[in-house]
Protein backbone atom coordinates (compact mmCIF):
# COMPACT_ATOMS: atom_id res chain seq x y z
CA UNK A 1 0.00 0.00 0.00
CA UNK A 2 1.39 3.38 -1.00
CA UNK A 3 2.25 5.59 1.96
CA UNK A 4 0.98 9.16 1.71
CA UNK A 5 2.91 12.02 3.27
CA UNK A 6 0.97 15.11 4.28
CA UNK A 7 1.83 18.26 2.35
CA UNK A 8 -0.03 21.53 2.02
CA UNK A 9 -0.24 21.06 -1.76
CA UNK A 10 -1.76 17.61 -1.43
CA UNK A 11 -4.29 18.79 1.17
CA UNK A 12 -5.30 21.76 -0.99
CA UNK A 13 -5.74 19.59 -4.06
CA UNK A 14 -7.88 17.14 -2.09
CA UNK A 15 -9.98 19.97 -0.66
CA UNK A 16 -10.61 21.50 -4.07
CA UNK A 17 -11.09 18.16 -5.79
CA UNK A 18 -8.15 18.68 -8.12
CA UNK A 19 -6.10 15.92 -9.67
CA UNK A 20 -2.57 15.33 -8.50
CA UNK A 21 0.02 17.45 -10.28
CA UNK A 22 2.26 15.81 -12.82
CA UNK A 23 5.93 15.49 -11.91
CA UNK A 24 6.75 18.18 -14.46
CA UNK A 25 4.51 20.82 -12.91
CA UNK A 26 4.44 19.70 -9.28
CA UNK A 27 7.12 22.04 -7.97
CA UNK A 28 5.70 25.00 -9.90
CA UNK A 29 2.24 24.50 -8.41
CA UNK A 30 3.71 23.89 -4.96
CA UNK A 31 5.72 27.12 -5.16
CA UNK A 32 2.66 29.11 -6.25
CA UNK A 33 0.42 27.59 -3.59
CA UNK A 34 2.83 28.25 -0.75
CA UNK A 35 3.54 31.78 -2.03
CA UNK A 36 -0.21 32.48 -2.18
CA UNK A 37 -0.55 31.18 1.38
CA UNK A 38 2.21 33.51 2.60
CA UNK A 39 0.58 36.49 0.87
CA UNK A 40 -2.74 35.57 2.49
CA UNK A 41 -1.13 35.32 5.94
CA UNK A 42 0.58 38.70 5.54
CA UNK A 43 -2.67 40.31 4.36
CA UNK A 44 -4.62 38.86 7.30
CA UNK A 45 -1.97 40.00 9.79
CA UNK A 46 -2.02 43.52 8.34
CA UNK A 47 -5.82 43.59 8.48
CA UNK A 48 -5.97 42.38 12.08
CA UNK A 49 -3.24 44.80 13.19
CA UNK A 50 -4.97 47.86 11.69
CA UNK A 51 -8.61 46.92 12.24
CA UNK A 52 -8.91 48.57 15.64
CA UNK A 53 -6.02 51.01 16.05
CA UNK A 54 -5.34 52.31 19.56
CA UNK A 55 -3.20 55.18 20.79
CA UNK A 56 -1.54 52.77 23.21
CA UNK A 57 -0.82 49.73 21.02
CA UNK A 58 -0.90 46.17 22.29
CA UNK A 59 -0.77 42.67 20.88
CA UNK A 60 -0.44 42.40 17.12
CA UNK A 61 -0.66 46.17 16.57
CA UNK A 62 2.30 46.63 18.90
CA UNK A 63 4.32 43.98 17.04
CA UNK A 64 3.62 45.56 13.64
CA UNK A 65 4.44 49.05 14.93
CA UNK A 66 7.67 47.72 16.38
CA UNK A 67 8.51 46.22 12.99
CA UNK A 68 7.71 49.47 11.15
CA UNK A 69 9.70 51.62 13.59
CA UNK A 70 12.66 49.24 13.44
CA UNK A 71 12.61 49.25 9.64
CA UNK A 72 12.48 53.05 9.57
CA UNK A 73 15.36 53.37 12.01
CA UNK A 74 17.39 50.92 9.95
CA UNK A 75 16.92 53.04 6.83
CA UNK A 76 17.24 56.40 8.58
CA UNK A 77 20.77 55.56 9.72
CA UNK A 78 21.81 55.17 6.06
CA UNK A 79 19.75 57.66 4.04
CA UNK A 80 17.83 59.87 6.45
CA UNK A 81 14.32 59.48 7.79
CA UNK A 82 12.57 61.13 4.83
CA UNK A 83 14.07 58.72 2.31
CA UNK A 84 13.61 55.77 4.66
CA UNK A 85 9.87 56.51 4.85
CA UNK A 86 9.71 56.73 1.05
CA UNK A 87 11.14 53.24 0.63
CA UNK A 88 9.41 51.70 3.65
CA UNK A 89 6.52 50.12 1.64
CA UNK A 90 8.90 48.13 -0.57
CA UNK A 91 11.33 47.04 2.13
CA UNK A 92 8.62 46.41 4.72
CA UNK A 93 6.65 44.26 2.28
CA UNK A 94 9.75 42.28 1.32
CA UNK A 95 10.61 41.83 5.00
CA UNK A 96 7.16 40.54 5.95
CA UNK A 97 6.99 38.20 2.97
CA UNK A 98 10.45 36.76 3.63
CA UNK A 99 9.90 36.37 7.38
CA UNK A 100 6.52 34.62 7.03
CA UNK A 101 7.95 32.44 4.25
CA UNK A 102 10.88 31.42 6.43
CA UNK A 103 8.60 30.63 9.35
CA UNK A 104 6.27 28.60 7.13
CA UNK A 105 9.14 26.29 6.27
CA UNK A 106 9.57 25.41 9.95
CA UNK A 107 6.10 23.84 10.07
CA UNK A 108 6.24 20.16 9.04
CA UNK A 109 4.29 19.54 5.83
CA UNK A 110 4.91 23.03 4.48
CA UNK A 111 7.74 24.42 2.41
CA UNK A 112 9.13 27.93 2.52
CA UNK A 113 8.70 29.84 -0.76
CA UNK A 114 12.11 31.39 -0.09
CA UNK A 115 13.60 27.88 -0.35
CA UNK A 116 12.83 28.11 -4.08
CA UNK A 117 15.38 29.92 -6.24
CA UNK A 118 12.63 31.23 -8.55
CA UNK A 119 11.06 33.24 -5.70
CA UNK A 120 14.33 34.65 -4.36
CA UNK A 121 15.52 35.47 -7.88
CA UNK A 122 12.34 37.44 -8.62
CA UNK A 123 12.74 39.43 -5.38
CA UNK A 124 16.40 40.12 -6.19
CA UNK A 125 15.45 41.33 -9.68
CA UNK A 126 12.79 43.61 -8.21
CA UNK A 127 15.35 45.17 -5.88
CA UNK A 128 17.94 45.47 -8.68
CA UNK A 129 15.57 47.16 -11.13
CA UNK A 130 14.05 49.40 -8.48
CA UNK A 131 17.26 50.80 -7.00
CA UNK A 132 18.68 51.50 -10.46
CA UNK A 133 15.43 53.20 -11.47
CA UNK A 134 15.52 55.33 -8.31
CA UNK A 135 19.17 56.18 -8.89
CA UNK A 136 18.44 57.38 -12.42
CA UNK A 137 15.38 59.32 -11.30
CA UNK A 138 17.23 61.02 -8.43
CA UNK A 139 20.46 61.86 -10.26
CA UNK A 140 19.69 61.78 -13.97
CA UNK A 141 20.65 59.05 -16.44
CA UNK A 142 24.13 60.31 -17.36
CA UNK A 143 25.14 61.42 -13.88
CA UNK A 144 24.04 58.11 -12.37
CA UNK A 145 26.00 55.94 -14.79
CA UNK A 146 28.97 58.37 -14.79
CA UNK A 147 29.73 57.43 -11.19
CA UNK A 148 30.29 53.83 -12.38
CA UNK A 149 33.48 55.11 -14.03
CA UNK A 150 35.00 56.19 -10.71
CA UNK A 151 36.68 59.44 -9.71
CA UNK A 152 39.84 58.90 -11.80
CA UNK A 153 39.17 59.52 -15.50
CA UNK A 154 42.05 57.50 -16.92
CA UNK A 155 40.80 54.44 -15.03
CA UNK A 156 37.28 54.79 -16.41
CA UNK A 157 37.64 52.12 -19.15
CA UNK A 158 38.59 49.63 -16.45
CA UNK A 159 36.25 50.74 -13.67
CA UNK A 160 33.03 50.95 -15.70
CA UNK A 161 32.82 47.24 -16.69
CA UNK A 162 33.95 46.25 -13.20
CA UNK A 163 31.11 48.28 -11.68
CA UNK A 164 28.60 46.79 -14.11
CA UNK A 165 29.65 43.26 -13.17
CA UNK A 166 29.60 44.24 -9.51
CA UNK A 167 26.01 45.47 -9.73
CA UNK A 168 24.86 42.43 -11.70
CA UNK A 169 26.45 40.16 -9.11
CA UNK A 170 24.10 41.65 -6.52
CA UNK A 171 21.25 39.74 -8.15
CA UNK A 172 23.12 36.48 -7.57
CA UNK A 173 24.18 37.51 -4.09
CA UNK A 174 20.68 38.46 -2.92
CA UNK A 175 18.89 35.49 -4.45
CA UNK A 176 21.36 32.67 -3.75
CA UNK A 177 22.19 33.80 -0.21
CA UNK A 178 18.55 33.72 0.85
CA UNK A 179 17.72 30.58 -1.14
CA UNK A 180 20.79 28.65 0.04
CA UNK A 181 20.36 29.45 3.71
CA UNK A 182 16.61 28.77 3.84
CA UNK A 183 16.91 25.58 1.76
CA UNK A 184 19.67 24.38 4.05
CA UNK A 185 17.56 25.12 7.12
CA UNK A 186 14.61 23.19 5.66
CA UNK A 187 16.79 20.18 4.89
CA UNK A 188 18.32 20.29 8.36
CA UNK A 189 14.86 20.30 9.94
CA UNK A 190 13.74 17.40 7.72
CA UNK A 191 16.73 15.31 8.79
CA UNK A 192 16.09 16.13 12.46
CA UNK A 193 12.44 15.08 12.19
CA UNK A 194 13.39 11.80 10.50
CA UNK A 195 16.18 10.82 12.87
CA UNK A 196 14.95 11.78 16.34
CA UNK A 197 11.66 11.52 18.29
CA UNK A 198 9.10 14.32 17.73
CA UNK A 199 9.88 16.41 20.83
CA UNK A 200 13.67 16.38 20.64
CA UNK A 201 13.97 18.78 17.65
CA UNK A 202 12.41 21.62 19.70
CA UNK A 203 15.78 23.40 20.19
CA UNK A 204 16.28 23.18 16.42
CA UNK A 205 12.96 25.01 15.87
CA UNK A 206 14.19 27.95 17.98
CA UNK A 207 17.49 27.97 16.10
CA UNK A 208 15.71 27.95 12.73
CA UNK A 209 13.45 30.77 13.93
CA UNK A 210 16.53 32.86 14.69
CA UNK A 211 18.15 32.01 11.34
CA UNK A 212 14.93 32.90 9.49
CA UNK A 213 14.81 36.24 11.27
CA UNK A 214 18.48 36.86 10.49
CA UNK A 215 18.03 36.16 6.77
CA UNK A 216 15.09 38.57 6.70
CA UNK A 217 17.20 41.29 8.32
CA UNK A 218 20.09 40.72 5.90
CA UNK A 219 17.86 41.00 2.82
CA UNK A 220 16.22 44.18 4.14
CA UNK A 221 19.46 45.92 5.11
CA UNK A 222 21.12 45.07 1.78
CA UNK A 223 18.12 46.50 -0.06
CA UNK A 224 18.45 49.71 1.95
CA UNK A 225 22.21 49.81 1.23
CA UNK A 226 21.70 49.38 -2.52
CA UNK A 227 18.98 52.04 -2.70
CA UNK A 228 21.01 54.43 -0.55
CA UNK A 229 24.08 53.96 -2.74
CA UNK A 230 22.02 54.70 -5.85
CA UNK A 231 20.20 57.84 -4.68
CA UNK A 232 22.93 59.42 -2.53
CA UNK A 233 25.95 59.32 -4.85
CA UNK A 234 27.91 62.01 -3.04
CA UNK A 235 27.83 60.19 0.28
CA UNK A 236 28.69 56.90 -1.44
CA UNK A 237 31.75 58.45 -3.05
CA UNK A 238 32.77 60.01 0.26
Amino acid sequence: MEERVFTFSGWLNHLLGLAEHSDKNFFVYQMLEHSALVILIVAVLALLATRNLKSVPSGLQNAIEWFVEGTLKLGADMMGEARARKYLPLIGTLGLFIFVSNMLGIIPGFESPTANINITLVMALIVFLYYNFEGIRANGFFHYFAHFAGPVKWLSPLMFPVEIVSHLSRIISLSFRLFGNVKGDDMFLLVMLLLVPPLLPLPAFFMLFFFGLLQTFIFMILTYVYISGAVVLEEESH
